[in-house]
């Protein structure tokens, strides 16, 4: 018979033999993503040419890569969402105060060459280090006081600061203590976020960024026509074929071959050029009558997502971020010529 005292050192040992075997997984799964070839690089390397990025900044977008979740390559340039979620991870991952300041420059410079900065209507806003100086917000005191249209004085990747008038009594009084700031993006959606005030100047407080923004919907969605194929599968399992008319990542305009009930759920799948399939629901909202003389036996019906719809309304953003970044290059191409 095991002596019981005997059977918690084999257990012991055991679980230390299991940790060790965790750990050494865990650096080679390291090792590995630092070191070898991941998918998406040759999608990553035509696109920084295209940016014209400097090789100090194209050093530092790999440091993002490597540091983030995502397997493929380029998913860092798709989207302002999934930057600022790279960003993120490489900041808490080594420490924001620790990185060197000329990495921080290169990670600002990114930002407003890629176009994912907060003034850019087209970009999901994540971070606060996507705002503007001189934009204006309005700073919330956790006593409900309330200080209207201040200003954004400064800003580095670290920290940043808001105009503060000492209407409620010295900036130092807040040091330690929490400020709701909230931005407003015209026709888009007011995000904010509870910031700890971490200095003070005369005139302003110093607060950190967060990631962690509340948003309130405002926008009137940026909107490209389009004229994809698209299949309807209404609840009782019946289908049919139509036309996407315009796209947003709010909603649609679509043509069907029937006029259908406000209120309807139904799911419509669709091709979206880059992007590929898409299976989303919609709820239908007004039926527009045969207004399409391209279409004219269709009834166009605006709809709205509903449902899981979130990576859809991403991918749609990113698909329409793309076709006036290639229209603003045409023009400018033709202004050349």
């Amino acid at each position: 018979m095991i002596n019981p005292t005997q059977l918690l050192w084999v257990l012991f040992v055991l679980a230390l033999i299991l940790a060790l075997i965790a750990l050494v997984e865990i650096h080679r799964s390291n090792q590995r993503r630092e070191n070898e070839v991941m998918f998406g690089t040759d999608v990553f390397d035509e696109k920084v040419k295209e940016f014209g990025l400097t090789p100090k900044e194209i050093r530092t977008l790999e440091k993002l890569v490597r540091a983030s979740k995502f397997e493929n390559k380029d998913a860092v340039l798709n989207s302002a969402s999934l930057f600022e979620t790279a960003v993120a991870d490489f900041y808490d991952f080594r420490d924001v105060h620790t990185v060197r300041d000329e990495t921080l420059e290169a990670v600002a410079g990114l930002r407003e060459k890629l176009d994912f900065t907060a003034k850019n209507p087209l970009a999901n806003v994540r971070s606060t280090r996507q705002f503007g100086v001189g934009d204006r917000v309005d700073v919330i005191l956790e006593n409900g006081a309330k200080l209207k249209r201040s200003e954004i004085l400064w800003k580095n990747e670290k920290e940043w600061a808001v105009l503060y008038d000492s209407s409620f009594g010295p900036a130092s009084s807040f040091e330690g203590k929490r400020i709701r700031i909230r931005w407003t993006r015209p026709e888009d959606a007011m995000y904010s976020a509870w910031l700890e005030v971490v200095a003070s100047r005369p005139g302003e407080f110093v607060v950190e960024h967060s990631v962690k923004l509340d948003k309130q919907q405002l926008r009137r969605w940026v909107r490209e026509v389009v004229d994809f194929p698209v299949e309807a599968v209404f609840a009782d399992g019946t289908t049919c074929s139509g036309r996407l008319y315009d796209l947003s990542a709010g909603g649609i305009l679509l043509g069907l071959p029937m006029e259908c009930e406000s209120g309807q759920h139904v799911n419509i799948r669709f091709e979206l050029p880059s992007f590929g399939p898409q299976d989303v629901e919609i709820e239908l909202l007004r039926s527009l009558g045969r207004k399409n003389p391209k279409y004219p036996d269709y009834f166009s019906v605006t709809a709205s997502f509903t449902g899981a719809f979130g990576w859809t309304q991403e991918m749609v953003l990113q698909y329409i971020f793309e076709v006036h970044k290639n229209k603003k290059i045409s023009e400018n191409d033709k202004k050349v010529g």
